[in-house]
């Protein structure tokens, strides 16, 4: 039995219909303008959206938790919960995110990630942020923790999660960083240049095709160092993930490397942490306290902690900031993601490919989400 939502404006990923229907189960089965529309036995359900946009489910390939969990908890069932929680900001792929911690915690957390896809298949994989990364840009991380990149122990963590971590946030800058790499590439992992106090010289040097949030966290740009920063704007090749809140980077910087990477080579995270959609005030990251005020999640020296970021307003932010229109923040928001990690049921709204996709009026407010055809409203 089909759905079919007709009369909409729907943004493929690869086109705009302007009144359009998609009909569906689990997996995409027509899709196309209304001309071409014509009923069929099979449908179900049959909504009139009239006027309202229809894009991909959103992929947030870094996010630490939110609605109280966190990856870092190594509770499967609890994972679960959590990205149940996500879809309903619009979110039909999920990176399980963990940070710099003891290789007891990162263990647990990865055989959970492991259990949790078997579950929910929202959870497309994990993605390591740390323990390889820079004294000098921990940022929130736990400094106790951090050590120099180990292919060995990437292996371990990379079994325990069944051959699922599909990302691995490092400072190219240490010893050992090349057999690191090669492994990485050799088991579909993407090596994200992040936390780090590499210079271009470094980073050209290495094989990393990817910058964990832009601008944070790393070794500026400056007239006579372009750092990890410089370097990533520079490249065709890289990819830079991005924190759109308007906290972690000024709408301004959001804009320049808009207009420097344009909209293929951008994608939006939240990096959120366990405190997103719960009340402000206090909240743990990491073993460490957390304070939550005016959508701002800092530590008690000040350092922001992750966000509370919701990444429906990720995909509303980047428009306001930037001026671009929906069609290129669709691709900061599902279709890079799916081409960049090979998801290739993903990341857009053609026939065979998953039902995920999401609902908004025409002020830009979320109604609904598909996932894999399931309904999900508020």
């Amino acid at each position: 039995m089909s759905k079919v939502l007709k009369h909409a404006v729907i943004y493929t990923g690869e086109e705009k219909i302007n009144d359009g229907y998609l009909r569906f189960s689990k997996e995409i089965e027509n899709v196309g303008p209304m001309t071409d529309f014509s009923p069929q036995a099979g449908d179900n359900e049959v909504v009139d959206l009239e006027g309202k946009i229809v894009v991909p489910g959103f992929i947030d390939v870094h996010s630490h938790g939110g609605y109280s969990f966190d990856a870092m908890d190594g509770n499967a069932a609890e994972l679960d919960e959590m990205v149940t929680d996500m879809v309903y900001e619009g979110v039909t792929g999920y990176f399980a995110t963990t940070m710099t911690q003891s290789n007891e915690n990162i263990d647990k957390a990865m055989i959970a990630v492991d259990e949790a896809m078997k579950e929910n298949p929202v959870i497309l994989g994990a993605h390591l942020e740390g323990p390889f990364v820079a004294m000098d840009f921990k940022g929130a991380q736990p400094p106790e923790y951090i050590k120099d990149p180990d292919a060995k122990l990437l292996a371990h963590w990379n079994e325990l999660a069944g051959g699922n971590i599909k990302m691995i946030t490092y400072a190219p800058e240490h010893k050992g960083t090349a057999e690191f790499e090669d492994y990485c590439l050799a088991h579909g992992i993407v090596p994200s240049a992040g936390h780090s106090n590499a210079t271009r010289a470094q980073m050209k040097a290495s094989k990393a095709s990817h910058v964990t949030h832009l601008y944070n966290a790393q070794r500026e740009f400056k007239h006579r160092e372009p750092g990890v920063t410089g370097h990533a704007l520079l490249e065709d090749n890289i990819y830079c993930e991005m924190i759109a809140d308007g906290f972690h980077v000024i709408p301004d910087m959001v804009k320049l490397a808009y207009e420097l990477k344009g909209p293929d080579k951008l994608e939006l995270v939240t990096d959120s942490m366990r405190a997103k959609g719960m009340p402000e005030g206090i909240s743990e990251l990491g073993g460490q306290k957390v304070i939550v005020k005016d959508k701002q999640a800092r530590l008690e020296a000040g350092n922001l902690a992750g966000s509370v970021l919701q990444y429906q307003d990720a995909f509303v932010n980047i428009m306001k900031f930037t001026g671009c229109g929906i069609k290129e923040a669709v691709k900061m928001s599902s279709v890079n993601q799916a081409k960049e990690f090979g998801l290739e049921s993903k990341g857009g709204l053609q026939v065979g490919k998953d039902a995920d996709l999401n609902v908004f009026d025409t002020d830009l407010h979320l109604q609904r989400t598909y996932s894999y055809g399931r309904l999900f409203e508020k």
